[in-house]
Parts: structure tokens; sequence; C-alpha cells
């Protein structure tokens, strides 16, 4: 009995660790947002990064 009252509270321990982790990054979610455009930014910046739709000519989409 001893041994299931662990494993239940090791299951609660790591379900209240998840909750946990998952409101931190709900709250810093801008920041997070940020930092991510800021290091896809920089990672353009050393290599050539093409936009997606730079192979289309737009005169052509306009007719």
């Amino acid at each position: 009995m001893k041994s299931t009252w662990r494993f239940v509270l090791k299951i609660i321990g790591l379900s209240l660790a998840l909750a946990g982790a998952v409101c931190l990054v709900i709250g810093f979610w801008d920041k997070l947002a940020e930092d991510a455009v800021a290091a896809k930014e920089a990672l353009c910046r050393k290599r050539r990064c093409f936009p997606e739709f730079d192979d289309y000519d737009d005169d052509l989409l306009i007719d």
C-alpha cells in the first residue's frame, strides 16, 4: 500500500510540475515570441534568407 501512495504522489508531483511549466510559458509568451523573431532575423542576416514569395511576378497576379 505504501508504494501505491508513493506512485500516486509522484504522478501528482509530475502533474504540478508540468502545470507550472505551462504557466511559465504562457506568462512569458510575449518575451519568448520576441526572442524567437530576433533569433530568426539574426540567422537570416548570417545567411541569405529569401522571403517565401519572392519568386512570383506580382504584375501577373494583378491582371
